[in-house]
């Protein structure tokens, strides 16, 4: 019970006090990512120098998970982001370790998302569309 206290602590934290939803005017690379299915939508903008994100932000509208889940994944270097990414999809389909779970931080209390299929699309819209955006290459 005490983890999905957390959970809701974090959601409503991220959606009534989100760090980092707002424009940023000197972004280098910008993608909307979209969930047809529910109506979520972002606008991920970040601030990339010598494969470093230095900036980043986000804009856009949705359900309480999509704009938290969006607004977590800001503040890392680009290989650690799209590092954190590979964990959180892996996450999502309830498949990572303790330790992976761990090095999630904050964005680990997302993984009950794994359980409800109608929400992943939702947790995962922002990590996709940052994965688009820096290149990521399966």
């Amino acid at each position: 019970m005490e983890n999905k206290t957390f959970y809701n602590e974090v959601l409503i934290e991220h959606n009534q006090h989100p760090i980092h939803k707002e424009k940023l005017p000197d972004a280098n690379l910008v993608l909307e990512g979209v969930n047809p299915s529910c109506g979520d939508d972002i606008i991920l903008q970040l601030k990339v120098e010598n494969d470093v994100i230095v900036d980043g932000a986000f804009e856009g509208s949705g359900c309480a998970i999509s704009q938290a889940s969006a607004d977590m994944i800001i503040g890392q270097g680009k290989e650690e982001a799209l590092h954190l990414a590979k964990l959180f999809l892996k996450m999502i389909q309830g498949k990572t370790t303790a330790d992976e779970l761990d090095e999630l931080e904050e964005a680990g209390v997302l993984a009950d998302i794994a359980h409800m299929p109608a929400r992943v699309k939702c947790a995962v819209l922002g990590w996709h569309t940052m994965e688009e955006m820096l290149g990521k290459k399966e």
